[in-house]
C-alpha cells in the first residue's frame, strides 16, 4: 500500500519519506528509505522515529534510572553486565506507552489495513562503516493487532539495552546514552524462500563474486542458526554460478495463525531453496543495490509468490576498501606500504600526498615523467598507501627476483604472492626486459654502481661524504623556509612549494648517494655470505649451522646508525640524570606528561633541560609515524622522550645498561667475524677466501649502518616543511578559516594551493569529515598485507604446517633464545615495558627503538630481515621474530613465553600452579 507524508504524524513517517535519515530513523530505516526512493521492491510500512523513543524516556523518567544502573555496572565490573541489562530492560516493560503515541501508531497501522507486520529495531549506531550492530536489537515477526504492535515497539526499544549492545557500545567507545533507536513497521512477507546476499565475497574480499545463502520459509531460521542454508557463489562479471552447495534445511519457520511464528520439520530438505535462475536474478539485483549505495552491501531478501522483496541493505563493514577509481581488471597487485614501514595507523591526506611526491620525483631517475597525480606506484585505500608492483610481477625477470626481495623485506607478502603468481592474468607477456626498460635501468644503475665502487674503495671517507651531502640539503631547505614573506596567503603559497622545490633540485643526486652507501654495505654482507658458503664442502654439519648464525651475529652493534645513535644519546641523558639525586628524584616522582609541562614552562632543572635541548636539536623531527608529514613530532610534544627516559631510569642491572648492551653486541660481532673468517678459510684456497671475508666484513661494518640514514634524512626534510606549514595553519586559524593549526595536514597539496590562492570553501567541514574517517580507520583491527584490485585481501602472517599446540611461528630475523613475560605494546608512548619483558607489537619505526634496549626479545606481526625493527634488534643482540600472525591478539600481557630468533618459533610456557 502506498502512503503520502500527509498520512502521518511528526513522530511517524512512511518508509519512503525523504526526511528519513540515520539520526531520526536509524540505520535500517534510513537504508530502506533509500531503497524505496530508488525504486527497489520493498514492502510498505512506516518508521517510528527516534524522537518517539526519546519522548518515551523523558515521559517515564527512565534516563536517570538507566544512568544509575550503568554507574553500578562500572563500579561492579563486567561480571554484572547481564544483571545490568536485565534491570534496564525491565524498566521498559514497566513503563507505559504514551497515549498520544499509541494514537499515532494506531492511525498508521490502520493505513496498512491492520495487516500482519514485521516490527524491526533500527538503532542510530547500527550499520556504521566502523561498527556493524547487525542483529543486536530485536525483530518481531507476524505481529497481529494493535496491542501486540505496541508491545513489539516497546520490545524493540528495550533491546537497545541488551547485554550484547551495551558491551558493544562500551568496547567501541560509543557513549551509552547517545544511542537512540527507531522502529520500522512493514507489511509481513510470507516468504516461500529467504536469505542473505553479499555483493562481494566476505571471506576473500573479491568484489566480482556475489555470495547467497538461501533457506525455505522465513529468514529467522537462517539468522538464528537453526538451518544450514544453500550456498551459492556467483561470478557477477560473467553471470555464472561458480559453486553451489545444498545445505541441510531441516526446519522451516513460518508465520503462525494468530501471530508469531512456528517451526516445522522440512520433509524436502534436499531440494534447492531457490532455483539457479533466481540466484542469478538476485545477484544482478544485488549489484544494482551496491551501485546505488556506492559500496558493497549485505542484503536480506525474501521471495513470496515469485515476487522478490528486499528487506534490508547495509554496508559490508568487514571488507577492506579499494583504491578509488582503480578497476578490478586488468588485475593489479598491491602490497602494504604500512607493513614495510611498520606504521599501520592511517596517514594524513598531506602525508600520503607527500610520499606520492617523493615517489614521483624519484621516477625522474629512471627518466619517467610523472607527478603526484599521474604516478601509478602508490595508491590510497583506507587512508593508507599501497605499492603497485604488478609491472615487476608480470615481468619474467621481476618474477625471479621478487621472492628474494620480499623474503628480505616482508616474507608474509611473499607468502601471499605464491598463492597468486600462477594466475593467468599475471603471466609475463614476453620474456626478458625491453630495450626502453634497460635504458631506464641503466640511467639509474650506472651512476649507482660507480658510487658503490667508490664506497668500497674508501668506506670511511665516503660515508662521511654521503652524510654531509644530506646535511647541506637540510641547511638549504631551512634557509628557503625562512624566506616566506607577505600575508598569510603569500606565505602559504611559498611554503606549500618548499618541499617540491627541494626534492626536484636535490633528491636525485642525494638519493643515489644514500642508496649507494646502503647498497655497498648490503653487497658486502651478501658477498661475504657467498664466500663463506664456498667453504661448505669442507665443513661439518654443526659448522655449517654455526656459519648461518654467525652471518647474522656480525650485524650486531653496528656503528654509524643514526637510530642507535639516538637511543644511546637518550641513555647518556639518563646517566646524567642519575648523577644528580635531586633531578633523579624529580623524574622518578613525576609522570612523563608532568615532566613535559615542567620542561615547556622552563621549570625543569637547567642541567636536564640543556640535555633535552641538545637532544631535540638533532632529533626533534622524529616521532611515532614520522614517515607521515602530518604526524606529531618530538619537537612539538616531547612527552614520549620523557617516557623513554623514565624507562631507562628503571634499568638497575648495570649489565643491561644500553651502552653496555651495545658495546657487548659490538664485541660479539667482532668475535663472530673472527669465527666466520676462520670457517671461510677451511681448505681449498681457504687463505684467500679468509682475506676476502675479513675485507668484506670490514666494509659491511663501516657502511651498513647507513641503512637508517636515508629515512633519517627524509624525515628531517619533512620536519622542516611540517613546521612551516603548521605556522601557516595557525595563520588561518587566527583568520577563522581553520579550527586547528594541524588541520592543514588534512588537506591535499592541491587543496592547500587552492587555499593559498584565496579559494573560498567550507574548509572546516572538509577537515572534520576527514578526521572522522581517520577516527574510524584507527579502529580497524587488521590491515591486509597484500591487496588485489578485484578486492581479494591477504591478512595472514607466516604459516607453517608443523606448528603444534602451544606454539606460534614467524620469520626469524635476530638469533638467540630467551624466555620472559609478554608485554603487548600497541603504542610506544604507552608501553610500560619492564626490563626483561618480551615486547609484542604490530610493527615498529624508529620511535620504538629505545624500547629495544629494555626488551629481552621482540615479536612483531609485520616485517622481514631488512625492515627497521629486525635490523635494530640484531644490532642490539636481542632475539626477534617477525611476521607472526595476529601476535598482539593471540599473546597476552603477562604470559610466559620462550622465543627462538634462530628458528622463528614461539613456545607458550606452562607454569606450575602455586
Amino acid at each position: 500500500m502506498q502512503f503520502t507524508n500527509s498520512d502521518f504524524h511528526s513522530l511517524i513517517q512512511p518508509l519512503g519519506s525523504q526526511t528519513l535519515n540515520l539520526e531520526n530513523a536509524g540505520g535500517k530505516g534510513a537504508n530502506l528509505a533509500r531503497l524505496i526512493q530508488a525504486g527497489f521492491h520493498v514492502t510498505g510500512g512506516f518508521a517510528i522515529l527516534t524522537q518517539a523513543y526519546r519522548d518515551y524516556l523523558q515521559q517515564n523518567n527512565l534516563t536517570q534510572s538507566i544512568q544509575a544502573e550503568l554507574a553500578q555496572l562500572e563500579s561492579a565490573g563486567a561480571g554484572q553486565l547481564e544483571n545490568c541489562a536485565a534491570a534496564i530492560q525491565g524498566l521498559f516493560t514497566q513503563a507505559d506507552l504514551p497515549e498520544t503515541l499509541k494514537s499515532e501508531i494506531r492511525a498508521a497501522y490502520q493505513k496498512l489495513d491492520n495487516h500482519a507486520v514485521a516490527v524491526r529495531s533500527s538503532a542510530t549506531t547500527e550499520d556504521l562503516p566502523e561498527a556493524s550492530f547487525a542483529g543486536q536489537q530485536d525483530t518481531y515477526l507476524n505481529v497481529q493487532g494493535e496491542e501486540a504492535l505496541f508491545k513489539a515497539v516497546q520490545g524493540c526499544w528495550a533491546s537497545l539495552w541488551n547485554a550484547r549492545a551495551i558491551d558493544y557500545r562500551r568496547h567501541n567507545h560509543i557513549p551509552q546514552l547517545s544511542a537512540a533507536i527507531a522502529v520500522v513497521v512493514q507489511e509481513m512477507v510470507e516468504s516461500q524462500a529467504s536469505g542473505v546476499l553479499f555483493t562481494a565475497n566476505p571471506l576473500n574480499g573479491i568484489r566480482t563474486e556475489t555470495v547467497i545463502d538461501a533457506t525455505l520459509g522465513l529468514g529467522e531460521a537462517l539468522v538464528s542458526g537453526q538451518v544450514e542454508p544453500d550456498h551459492f557463489v556467483i561470478d557477477t562479471t560473467g553471470s555464472k554460478i561458480l559453486s553451489r552447495t545444498l545445505g541441510a534445511k531441516k526446519v522451516i519457520i513460518q508465520s503462525a495463525k494468530g501471530g508469531g511464528t512456528k517451526t516445522s520439520t522440512n520433509a524436502g530438505k534436499d531440494s534447492q531453496a531457490i532455483s539457479d535462475a533466481h540466484a542469478l536474478k538476485l545477484a544482478r539485483l544485488g549489484q544494482q543495490v551496491a551501485e546505488h549505495f556506492g559500496i558493497p552491501q549485505d542484503i536480506e531478501w525474501a521471495i513470496q509468490d515469485e515476487q522478490l522483496f528486499l528487506l534490508q541493505a547495509r554496508p559490508i563493514t568487514t571488507l577492506y576498501p579499494l583504491p578509488q577509481g582503480l578497476p578490478a581488471e586488468p588485475l593489479k597487485v598491491l602490497f602494504s606500504f604500512a607493513a614495510i614501514q611498520g606504521v599501520l595507523a592511517p596517514l594524513t591526506p598531506l602525508g600520503m600526498d607527500t610520499l606520492k611526491l617523493v615517489f614521483a620525483t624519484g621516477a625522474e631517475l629512471f627518466n619517467i615523467k610523472v607527478d603526484q597525480e599521474s604516478q601509478t606506484i602508490l595508491y590510497e585505500a583506507g587512508q593508507r598507501l599501497w605499492v603497485n608492483f604488478t609491472p615487476i610481477l608480470t615481468n619474467s625477470l621481476g618474477r625471479k627476483i621478487t621472492p628474494y626481495v620480499l623474503d628480505q623485506i616482508e616474507p608474509t607478502i611473499g607468502q601471499a604472492v605464491t598463492q597468486i603468481k600462477d594466475d593467468p592474468r599475471l603471466k609475463p607477456a614476453k620474456d626478458g626486459v625491453s630495450l626502453s626498460a634497460r635504458l631506464r635501468l641503466a640511467r639509474f644503475g650506472l651512476p649507482l654502481a660507480g658510487n658503490v665502487l667508490k664506497n668500497m674503495l674508501a668506506p670511511h671517507k665516503r660515508r662521511e661524504h654521503i652524510v654531509l651531502a644530506g646535511e647541506k640539503v637540510l641547511a638549504i631547505m631551512e634557509e628557503m623556509s625562512a624566506q616566506a614573506q607577505g600575508d598569510r596567503y603569500e606565505k602559504l603559497a611559498w611554503r606549500v612549494e618548499l618541499l617540491p622545490r627541494v626534492l626536484e633540485r636535490y633528491l636525485g643526486h642525494n638519493f643515489i648517494l644514500f642508496v649507494s652507501g646502503v647498497a655497498a654495505g648490503m653487497a658486502s654482507w651478501n658477498l661475504l655470505k657467498m664466500i663463506c658458503n664456498k667453504s661448505a664442502p669442507y665443513l661439518t654439519a654443526d659448522q655449517k649451522a654455526d656459519m648461518d648464525k654467525l652471518t647474522l651475529k656480525i650485524t650486531r652493534g653496528m656503528p654509524n646508525n643514526p637510530t642507535t645513535q639516538m637511543d644511546l644519546a637518550l641513555w647518556r641523558i639518563a646517566k646524567a640524570i642519575r648523577q644528580d639525586p635531586a633531578v633523579l628524584r624529580l623524574f622518578r616522582e613525576n609522570e612523563a606528561s608532568e615532566l613535559n609541562r615542567l620542561y615547556a614552562g622552563g621549570r625543569l632543572p637547567p642541567a636536564a633541560a640543556q640535555e633535552i635541548d641538545a637532544f631535540l636539536k638533532v632529533y626533534a623531527g622524529r616521532g611515532l609515524g614520522e614517515i607521515d608529514m602530518g604526524s606529531s613530532r618530538w619537537g612539538e610534544d616531547p612527552t614520549h622522550v620523557f617516557e623513554m627516559l623514565n624507562g631507562y631510569l628503571s634499568i638497575e642491572n648495570p649489565d643491561m645498561a644500553p651502552d653496555v648492551v651495545f658495546e657487548r653486541s659490538a664485541q660479539e660481532a667482532q668475535s663472530a667475524i673472527d669465527e666466520l673468517v676462520h670457517l671461510a678459510g677451511q681448505n681449498g684456497g681457504g687463505r684467500r677466501r679468509a682475506r676476502r671475508a675479513r675485507f668484506l666484513a670490514g666494509r659491511m661494518r663501516n657502511l651498513m649502518g647507513l641503512r637508517e640514514s636515508p629515512k633519517f634524512f627524509v624525515v628531517r626534510l619533512f620536519w622542516i616543511a611540517h613546521r612551516a606549514l603548521e605556522e601557516s595553519g595557525q595563520d588561518f586559524v587566527d583568520a577563522g578559516v581553520l579550527e586547528q593549526a594541524e588541520d592543514i595536514f588534512f588537506l591535499t597539496t592541491n587543496e592547500i594551493r587552492a587555499l593559498a590562492g584565496g579559494e573560498e570553501r567550507d574548509w572546516r567541514s572538509l577537515v572534520a569529515a576527514r578526521r572522522e574517517v581517520r577516527r574510524r580507520e584507527l579502529a580497524r583491527r587488521q590491515i591486509p598485507r597484500l591487496l588485489l584490485s578485484n578486492g581479494r585481501a591477504f591478512y595472514e602472517g607466516i604459516q607453517a604446517e608443523d606448528v603444534g599446540a602451544g606454539s606460534l611461528v614467524g620469520s626469524p630475523v635476530s638469533p638467540g633464545s630467551v624466555q620472559g613475560r609478554v608485554r603487548v605494546v600497541l603504542d610506544p608512548r604507552k608501553a610500560q615495558l619492564q626490563s626483561g619483558e618480551i615486547m609484542v607489537c604490530p610493527g615498529t619505526d624508529p620511535s620504538w627503538t629505545p624500547l629495544f634496549l629494555t626488551a629481552a626479545g621482540l615479536v612483531m606481526e609485520t616485517g622481514g630481515m631488512m625492515t627497521h625493527g629486525a635490523v635494530v634488534a640484531r644490532e642490539y643482540g636481542i632475539p626477534a621474530i617477525v611476521g607472526v600472525d595476529r601476535a598482539t591478539q593471540r599473546l597476552k600481557t603477562g604470559q610466559l613465553i620462550r622465543i627462538n630468533g634462530s628458528s622463528g618459533r614461539i613456545t607458550l610456557v606452562e607454569e606450575e600452579a602455586s
